[in-house]
This record gives structure tokens, sequence and C-alpha cells, in this order.
């Protein structure tokens, strides 16, 4: 059992479930980390080649059906089709959360939410700030909201590569926070990125979207269904001038993540059937693997060579996303969190150090797809501000990679002498002694501290 003392710390180690939720995330993020970051790479080096037309031939090539107004570009399709399914496991991971993991209980919502939410306004602020004194015109203020948000996949794959010893506290608190940071971002798009609304199809869309709830409710995942329904409710939505990434949200959002017993199924699922569960386990590779990939694939293709670099270097906007990213992330979630470890009964786990923060806070401010996204929203895809932008998204997320790199790596070669530590078996029983020396607060028999 969990003391009240313990019940109150910090980024502290989560329950097993919650634990074994987070490791499966962790191992797809990762790997879909590692193959985004060679799709943007790839497409980096080849529209900065010789054969630079041929990748912007490719990513302006019009494909669909112009009566549905689909006849869009295929860099349009990625940005607003195979993000919809990155939203869709945002929107089942955002259900589960604050329905059955950490986010469903008040005081172990309170810091991730507080943290996300201050890391969403302080960049947002610093960046209008720089675009202001720099006496930039009000478009470039269109822009605000571009550093506000954390890619869990580049995050994840940057921690799994330093990170091997780091507590899984601080694992599972980076992931709560990305939720919870994806949520503002899609709110933040619904609201502030929405140009003439349609009415007529965003009611329409409430038709497909019934009936895959009333379908994903009855435990009938039935795939020839659900996908016209979604497919449909995707068009619509696109249809009525809300970015069609807000179906893929909406849609995760009536899936069930909890078993219904008492609801007849007439599916070949079990009637305890985690219908959420099973969609995730089934769309989440799909989406950290190809669409978040691809889309990278289509937006990073920005122009360096040839004066591109310099003009986004003068450009406040580029500034302001940078010192967004890499400050304000820094100063909002590590501001937060000690303000609420001074002023409530919550401080800092045992296992952890206020560095450990410091790094996860900086970790944080690699905002690539999302902040992509958002950029592309804001000025135009293929604009010139929107080519600065992109540019000062991959600068400021590879600056606060290093950054935070540099911070917890060190922290890690600390865990990693502590793991050696614990392990010691001087008596030769089996059992290390650290787990006879008594049981410590977080139950793994932890006597020491970290320094």
């Amino acid at each position: 059992m969990i003391s009240p003392a313990a019940r109150d710390r910090l980024f502290r180690r989560p329950s097993w479930t919650e634990s074994q939720t987070v490791a499966k995330a962790l191992r797809t993020e990762t790997v879909g980390g590692a193959i985004l970051l060679v799709a943007a790479l790839a497409a980096l080096l080849w529209a900065n080649s010789p054969w630079r037309e041929a990748y912007a031939g490719l990513r302006d090539l019009r494909v669909g059906y112009e009566p549905w107004h689909l006849e869009l570009t295929l860099g349009h399709w990625a940005a607003d089709g195979l993000l919809a399914i990155f939203f869709f496991v945002a929107g089942l991971e955002l259900k589960r959360e604050f329905l059955v993991g950490d986010l469903r209980t008040p005081a172990k919502a309170a810091v991730p939410v507080v943290a996300a939410a201050a890391g969403v306004v302080v960049p947002a602020v610093l960046f209008t700030a720089t675009v202001l004194v720099a006496g930039d015109t009000s478009e470039a203020l269109r822009g605000w909201a571009i550093p506000t948000a954390t890619d869990i996949a580049f995050a994840l794959a940057v921690l799994a590569v330093i990170g091997s010893h780091l507590p899984s506290g601080l694992r599972s608190f980076l992931l709560t926070l990305a939720v919870v940071d994806d949520l503002i971002a899609i709110t933040i798009i619904a609201i502030f990125y929405t140009e003439g609304l349609e009415v007529v199809p965003l009611l329409l869309a409430l038709v497909p979207l019934a009936a895959f709830a009333f379908l994903a409710q009855r435990r009938i995942v039935v795939w020839w269904l659900l996908v016209p329904l979604a497919f449909a409710t995707w068009t619509l939505v696109h249809a009525s001038g809300i970015h069609a990434t807000v179906a893929g949200v909406l849609l995760g959002l009536v899936v069930p993540v909890k078993a219904r017993a008492a609801v007849p199924s007439i599916s070949t699922l079990p009637a305890e059937a985690d219908v959420a569960h099973r969609l995730e386990h089934r769309l989440r590779p799909l989406s950290a693997g190809f669409a978040v990939p691809v889309f990278a694939f289509f937006a990073s293709g920005v122009t360096v060579v040839g004066g591109g670099a310099g003009a986004a270097l003068r450009d406040p906007v580029a500034v302001g996303i940078v010192v967004g990213l890499v400050v304000g992330k820094l100063v909002g979630v590590l501001g937060s969190t000690y303000l609420m470890a001074r002023f409530t009964r919550a401080r800092l786990d045992d296992d952890l150090s206020w560095t450990d923060v410091v790094g996860l806070a900086l970790l944080t401010g690699v905002g690539f797809t999302v902040s992509l996204l958002v950029g592309e929203l804001a000025f135009g895809a293929g604009s010139e501000r929107d080519e600065h932008a992109k540019l000062a998204v991959m600068a400021g997320s590879l600056l606060a990679a290093v950054l935070a790199s540099a911070v917890l790596r060190r922290r890690n070669a600390v865990y990693r002498r502590i793991a050696l530590e614990d392990s010691v078996d001087d008596d030769g029983d089996g059992v290390p002694d650290a787990f006879q020396r008594g049981s410590g607060a977080d139950g793994t028999g932890r006597t020491h501290g970290t320094g």
C-alpha cells in the first residue's frame, strides 16, 4: 500500500497497469520517432538537392475526387488525412487517461495538467513578445501556437537513446503531459485556425459519428463498417471548414475504454473486451510508423541552401518559435512543477532531483509534428513564412533535444550506478541486498537517494 506521503510525491513510480501501458507506448513511439527522424532528414536532403523540383512536384501532386472537394495535394492528404489517424490514437489515449489512467484522480492529474497548460501559455507569450518587440505585423502573430506543442514520438525517441536507467515515473509523466498537450493542441486548432465554418456538413458529420459510436459501444469491431463511417465523418468535418484532424479526436473519444458486460454484443469480442485497447493496439503502429513519418516527409522539405536559412534567421517568427520551444517550454513546465511542489503538499520523489525535471522540461521543447501542422495552418503551406517557421521548428526542436540530452545523460549515469549497487548480492542467496534492507517508499527496497 502506498503511504499518504508517497501519494503526494511528484513523478513517483506509476502503478503496474500504468507501467505496462507506458512501456508499450514507449516501444512503439520510440521506433516511430526514429522513423520520423529518418523521414524528415530524407525530405530535407531531397529538398536541398539538385532534384528539389521532383520533391516539390511529388508534394504538390493533386489526387482525389473533386465533386466531394477532396482533390488535394499529397502534402494536404498527409496533413489532413494521415494525421487524423494520429489524433484518433490521441483521442483514445485522452479518454483512457481521464477514465482509467492517472488523470482520473484529481490529485495525480493536477501536476501534468498544470505543467502542460503552462508549457503552452509561456511559449505563446514569449513568441508574441518576440514578434511585438521586433515590430512585425499582425500577420506574424498568427503563429503564436506553433511553439506550444510537444512531439511525443520524437521526445520519447530521444529519451530512449539517452535515458535507459531514468526512473519510470519520469517517463510516465512525459507521456501523460504529452497527452494533455495533444488535447490543448487540437482545441487550439479547432478554435483559432478554423476559417469559414459550414454548419450543414458539420451537423451531417454527427450521423456517421453516432453510428461509429453505436457500433464501438456494443463492441462490434468490424472494419468494413467502422472504416467507411470514420471516413464519412472525416470527409464531412473537412467540408465544414474545421481542420479534418478534429474528426480523428472525436472518433477516438466515442470509443469505450471500459468493459460493459451489460451491453449486448453481436460481435466476436468477449463481453469484457476493451475496444479502445484493441483499436489502439492496431492503429498505434500505423500512426507512429507510417502516418506521422509520411506527414513529416512532406512537411520537412524546406530549402536551406541559397539563402533560405539566412532569411529565416532574420524573421521574428522564426526567432520567436525557437525562443518559445527552448526557453518557453523550460520555464513553463519547470516553473509550474516547482510552484506545485512549493505551494501544495506535493514534493519530489526521493528517487529524483530537480535536475531531472530540468531535463524533462527541456525535452518537452521538441515540438515537431503538431508544430509543423500549426505552422501550415497559420501561414499557408508552402508560403515563405511557413518555410521559415518549419526551419525554426526543426532548429528549436533539435536544440531542445541536445540540451535535454546533455542534462539527462549525466543523470542517467547516476541511475545506472545506483542500479548496479542495488543488484549486488553479497550473501549469495539470489536476492539483491537492496531488497533485504527494507522497503522504500516506492516499494523497490531502495534506501538511499540519488544525490
